[in-house]
């Protein structure tokens, strides 16, 4: 799962990334047809605007503004899409085949859920009101920059995205059920070039994952 994300606005890999999303027209349609706060650094919430990658016209790695969520209907948004079932569903499939893209940030939070017996969440509403689940910040081990793996679709001339999820590996099956497809660099442009086949980039997937608790 993914909830939220952090951005260092100090990180040189991201800086030109930052630079040309600040100087994107995008944001200036985003503040005239749908506003909401663009973050380049600290915690990314769900509805914000954040720095995506996706192809340009010349069909290289370019930065975007795009905001966070797939507006379904008034009651309704998105922020996730199960890595699972992505290809199939008709609200993810053509983005998942053709509209990949990639969140930059410097780590994600996720907040530890009870596990049931068959390992997954057994939290509810009322559990996590009486006790507060702990907070951990997860990046891949010895990285300085998280490569969240994402689709992305065009509303209204303007872009929206989300995260991609899967099953958690290793030490984070303790704290979450699912966790975000996370993509190491070398295979970034292969992601995002809508001709390659996604299904054989998930076994470059990152599991090599460091949490540490916040606070």
């Amino acid at each position: 799962m993914c909830t939220r994300f952090f951005i260092d606005q100090n990180l040189e890999e991201l800086s030109e990334y930052l630079q040309a999303v600040k100087e994107s027209p995008l944001l200036r349609r985003f503040e005239e047809r749908d506003p909401a706060p663009f973050v380049t650094s600290g915690e990314v919430f769900p509805t914000n605007i954040a720095v995506v990658l996706a192809p340009g016209k010349d069909g290289r790695r370019s930065a975007f503004p795009m905001k966070w969520g797939y507006r379904l209907n008034k009651k309704t948004t998105l922020f996730n899409a199960r890595l699972e079932t992505a290809g199939e569903k008709p609200t993810f499939r053509e983005d998942y085949l053709r509209h990949r893209c990639i969140i930059p940030a410097s780590w994600y939070y996720e907040w530890q859920h009870r596990m049931g017996p068959d390992g997954t969440s057994s939290e509810t509403a009322s559990s996590r009101k009486s006790a507060p689940a702990a907070k951990y910040k997860i990046q891949p081990g010895g990285q300085s920059v998280t490569w969240l793996a994402g689709l992305y679709r065009i509303e209204n001339g303007l872009p929206y995205f989300v995260v991609l999820t899967r099953e958690p590996s290793g030490n984070l099956r303790k704290i979450h059920d699912r966790m975000p497809l996370i993509l190491p660099e070398k295979v970034l442009d292969d992601w995002i070039w809508p001709d390659s086949d996604p299904g054989k980039l998930i076994k470059y997937a990152v599991t090599d994952l460091y949490a540490k608790p916040c606070g």
